[in-house]
């Protein structure tokens, strides 16, 4: 009889934990099956095919920081005192404001100056840069 009295424990400990195990398990409904994708028009161009958009052109304002003119580079000082790297080439078109063209060369430090530019890639490429000399000049 003592053997009957654990056995029965083991029983009934066994018994309540399946029990409570199936009261905590969460029913989830089955999933909907994926519906395969409907097959593209043949006549429809892959989107690699497609000419890369025009990059749009944006202002800044600031002074002249640096200008290299071996390098094609130059750096603007905006009143915020953010730092612009600007590259340049020989299309780029330079006014002085007095409404003269002008080169890149006649730019001076400190010159007031309004660049429009693009970016491409990590650089920006300057399209035109209106300047008014710094005082003295």
């Amino acid at each position: 009889m003592k053997m009957i009295f654990p056995a029965a424990g083991v029983a009934a400990l066994s018994g309540m934990m399946a029990l409570s195990s199936c009261s905590t398990q969460e029913e989830v409904a089955p999933k909907p099956a994926a519906k395969p994708a409907a097959p593209k028009p043949a006549s429809a161009p892959p989107a690699e095919a497609k000419a890369p958009a025009k990059a749009k052109a944006e202002k800044t304002k600031g002074d002249v920081g640096l200008l290299d003119t071996e390098k094609n580079y130059m750096i603007l000082v905006t009143k915020e005192g953010k730092l612009v790297t600007l590259d340049f080439d020989n299309k780029t078109k330079v006014t002085k404001i007095t409404p003269t063209p002008g080169k890149v060369a006649d730019i001076g430090l400190g010159s007031s100056a309004t660049v429009t530019y693009t970016k491409s890639g990590e650089k920006n490429i300057a399209s035109s840069v209106e300047y008014r000399p710094a005082k003295g000049e």
